[in-house]
């Protein structure tokens, strides 16, 4: 018998020995009454499948039972543990778009939990027991706040300028000023957007220079309306120009046409009474004559993704009846979060403390260097002596296209080593915590900017683990 024939003896031998299905089975009772008996069946048929042919490519010792039993619940926890985990940002962006932009209120959460829990009145008019508008849960806070006429809400600000153009501009072309075809994120980009909503775009003027007559020359009888789109994730600076919303408003108004204003940020309250940089505003676009604007609801709002059409009433109840709009029309968790954030801003004082966005956004920097003295402390005497840990200023960012050059001061923890594969270690090692740290690994140094650290003693408490993790 040759060395290859003995193998494969031993390995039919093994494979004799393994346990059948139905003996793990009878051992799996509780497994059984948590998953079913039909997926811990096939479970364990796929973990005996491994199991053979391995003992046929390296002959491995016999399994038991109770082995295959525990194989068994570890590969249905697997199975059930969520994709998603809470992190920790310590990125220095505020409204991360890979983070899932604004974190959202305590009112939005219970409000959310309300609604997932129990069938609702989302189209349902209880005074006459008839059909219902779902807008109508959100529409008048959004009127009162931006100073509309009517609004209408969808998934996000792109769905909304895509429902905004197929309605108002379909077939038809719209000007726009060459320095405002933004790519929004992810490669979407505005010109494919108006190519997707069936119009067609007219680029206007220059990269940096835009003037009024630049609009007039172009407009035409297959022209829809006139719109402007806020650059809200870069700025051109030096030699420029651009055409002011309310000289638009007067040209589109001379010609009988809609203005459409996208301010994305979805900014409606003045910044800069926190100390924060100027930004657009959507009331602002509504006084000096926007027909209909488009606002993001998870950027500056503070609230859940979303989509915000606002304007005339007529031109939103033209935009409402538009077949799209059931296509990209928001669920009832999100209109019900949507709500609650928005009755927030009705309490201007109380609006810090309340909306989680705007308390990152106005944390003084001298209560997060605090936080960062105390931290390093801990951090320093964890980590193994290759790192040197120090405190320094640092910018933070608004993110998510909103005031692209414009850094807020803060302050954070640095860490360096003299081989960038151990830096690269470390990074790695935070983000394997129980809840992912993130931070930025820039100019050979991790930086973790403690701007949005709301939950120090948590993030502590894990940080211990983290000498583990390096080994």
């Amino acid at each position: 018998m040759n060395k290859f024939t003995a193998q494969k003896s031993n390995a039919d031998d093994a494979r004799r020995n393994i346990p059948s299905v139905d003996a793990v089975i009878n051992k799996s009772g509780n497994l059984i009454d948590r998953w079913g008996h039909q997926r811990v069946t096939l479970v364990t048929r796929n973990i005996l499948n491994d199991v053979r042919t391995k003992l046929v490519l390296d002959n491995s010792d016999l399994v038991s039972v109770e082995f295959l039993v525990e194989e068994v619940e570890r590969t249905l926890n697997a199975a059930d543990k969520s994709s998603f985990k809470e992190i920790i940002n310590l990125t220095g962006t505020v409204l991360h778009t890979n983070f899932g932009r604004a974190v959202l209120p305590r009112e939005a959460i219970d409000a959310i939990n309300r609604v997932a829990e129990s069938p609702t009145n989302l189209e349902y008019d209880l005074s006459n027991a008839g059909r219902g508008e779902r807008d109508d849960h959100v529409e008048q806070l959004v009127c009162e706040l931006v100073g509309s006429e009517a609004a209408t809400i969808v998934n996000n600000n792109a769905a909304a300028l895509l429902l905004v153009l197929n309605t108002l501009a379909e077939n038809g072309e719209i000007p726009v000023s060459r320095g405002e075809l933004v790519e929004i994120g992810g490669s979407f980009r505005i010109p494919d957007i108006m190519q997707r909503s069936g119009c067609s775009l007219v680029e206007i003027g220059a990269t940096n220079r835009t003037h009024l007559k630049d609009y007039s020359q172009a407009i035409n009888s297959r022209t829809s309306l006139l719109m402007k789109v806020h650059t809200s994730n870069f700025k051109i600076e030096g030699f420029t120009a651009e055409v002011k919303e309310k000289e638009l408003a007067q040209l589109a108004k001379k010609e009988g046409i809609p203005f459409v204003c996208d301010v994305g940020s979805g900014n409606i309250i003045d910044l800069s009474q926190y100390g924060l940089p100027k930004e657009s505003m959507v009331g602002d676009a509504i006084q000096n004559g926007a027909d209909v604007v488009t606002f993001s609801g998870d950027k500056l709002l503070g609230g859940p993704q979303s989509g915000i059409i606002a304007g005339r009433k007529d031109l939103i109840d033209r935009i409402r009846c538009n077949p799209l709009k059931r296509a990209l029309r928001p669920d009832k968790i999100t209109l019900a979060a949507l709500s609650e954030v928005l009755k927030l801003y009705r309490s201007p004082e109380k609006l810090v403390d309340a909306l989680p966005t705007l308390r990152f956004l106005v944390r003084n920097v001298d209560e997060i260097m605090q936080q960062a003295d105390s931290i390093k402390i801990i951090i320093e005497k964890l980590l193994p002596p290759i790192y040197s840990v120090k405190t320094e200023s640092c910018l933070s960012q608004i993110g998510s296209g909103a005031l692209p050059i414009e850094n807020i001061p803060s302050f954070g923890i640095a860490i360096t080593a003299k081989k960038d594969s151990d830096l690269r270690a470390l990074l790695k090692a935070l983000r394997l915590l129980p809840r992912p740290v993130i931070g930025r690994l820039n100019d050979k140094k991790l930086l973790l900017d403690l701007r949005c650290l709301d939950c120090e003693d948590h993030f502590i408490n894990q940080i211990k683990k983290i000498r583990d993790l390096l080994e």
